[in-house]
């Protein structure tokens, strides 16, 4: 790992992050959750945001895929997530909801201005983003798909997303 070059939890934990925090509505099975953990340390965003019926660290699922992940990345939970949306909003963040509805944004016309602070909310496996907290949304970005399925897993959604928001907000 010394020839990766990467930070140790303490040097993580101290080094900037990338103005984005995802936040997860009713995610429902712990594996994605900690996938979305790693994801999460490998972008270096600021934090995780757990909703809901979202499981918490530590949770079996959860350490099995996050390897590690929950120890580096800031997380807090919110019982109702239109709690957690108003609060963030509060505190200056735009919020963007990944999800498929009839107004979005297409990932690729998405463009986020790099002095503004990120908010994207993942949606449970089977219902996705509740309505309740679509209406507190700045807006809905869609990632494209081009096969027979309706969707994405929220753990591959979560990573192209948050791919794409470093690649834009840094010009990788």
């Amino acid at each position: 790992m010394d020839a990766l070059n990467r930070p140790s939890v303490p040097e993580f934990k101290n080094q900037d992050k990338l103005p984005v925090v995802i936040l997860l509505d009713n995610v429902r099975s712990g594996l994605n959750v900690g996938s979305i953990f790693r994801s999460a340390d490998a972008f270096a965003i600021e934090k995780v945001i757990l909703c809901g019926i979202t499981a918490q660290p530590p949770h079996r699922e959860i350490l099995k895929t996050a390897l590690g992940s929950t120890d580096s990345v800031a997380w807090a939970y919110f019982q109702d997530t239109v709690d957690a949306v108003k609060n963030l909003k509060k505190r200056g963040y735009k919020l963007y909801a990944i999800e498929q509805t009839k107004d979005k944004i297409w990932l690729q016309d998405f463009t986020p201005e790099t002095d503004l602070k990120y908010v994207f909310i993942m949606g449970n496996e089977v219902e996705g983003v509740e309505e309740q907290v679509l209406a507190h949304c700045d807006g809905v970005v869609e990632i494209p798909q081009f096969g027979t399925k309706h969707s994405l897993n929220v753990a591959v959604a979560a990573g192209i997303i948050l791919w794409e928001a470093q690649r834009k907000m840094l010009s990788l």
